[in-house]
Formats: structure tokens, C-alpha cells, sequence
């Protein structure tokens, strides 16, 4: 008698996918976002800052290593990431701002 043995798993649609991914290259490094307004709010960045972000979020780069790939000290990483977060921020509530102003008319 031949018998299969399968590993048991579950897969999850809690979550499905609605929004559009958006790719980003950095470093040679292909990063997916998969929140269309996560992605549009990371493409209104200066490059720079879009690009620590991802390294810092997405790739898991430590400021030590992104530092590394720029030229820049730890601190001048971390100081940078600080501030492009704070413009993402800014960048986030200005869509959702202009997503209320859709919703209403």
C-alpha cells in the first residue's frame, strides 16, 4: 500500500490581496510593497530617504550597514531615517486626507 505523508499547514485569507504591488530597487535589491498607499507615500520621498527606509524595513539592514553602502556614519543613518519617517507621516495622512475628500464628493 503506498501512503503520502504531507506536511500539515493552513493558509489564511483573512488578508487578501487588494491593493496593486509596487517595486522598488534598491542596491540591486528588488522590494515589494503591497500596500498601494504605503507605496505611494514611500515614491513621494526624496530617494534617499525612500531608500533607508526600505533597507532599514524591509531588507532588514541594520543603520551600521546601510552607513556602510552610503559612506556615512551610524548616527547620519539614523538621524535620516528619523526624518524621513516623520515625512512619511506627513506624506501617509496627506493621502488620506485627499482618499476623505474622494470619499465625500
Amino acid at each position: 500500500m503506498s501512503e503520502r505523508f504531507f506536511e500539515p499547514s493552513a493558509m489564511d485569507s483573512y488578508f487578501e490581496k487588494l491593493d496593486k504591488p509596487t517595486a522598488f530597487l534598491v542596491f540591486g535589491k528588488e522590494i515589494i510593497v503591497d500596500n498601494e498607499q504605503l507605496a505611494t507615500a514611500l515614491s513621494r520621498l526624496p530617494k534617499l530617504r525612500r531608500e533607508v527606509l526600505l533597507l532599514y524595513y524591509f531588507v532588514g539592514y541594520r543603520d551600521e550597514a546601510i552607513g556602510r553602502l552610503y559612506g556615512r556614519c551610524r548616527s547620519t543613518i539614523n538621524s535620516r531615517r528619523n526624518i524621513a519617517l516623520k515625512q512619511l507621516r506627513k506624506e501617509w495622512e496627506k493621502l488620506e486626507h485627499e482618499k476623505q475628500k474622494t470619499d465625500t464628493f
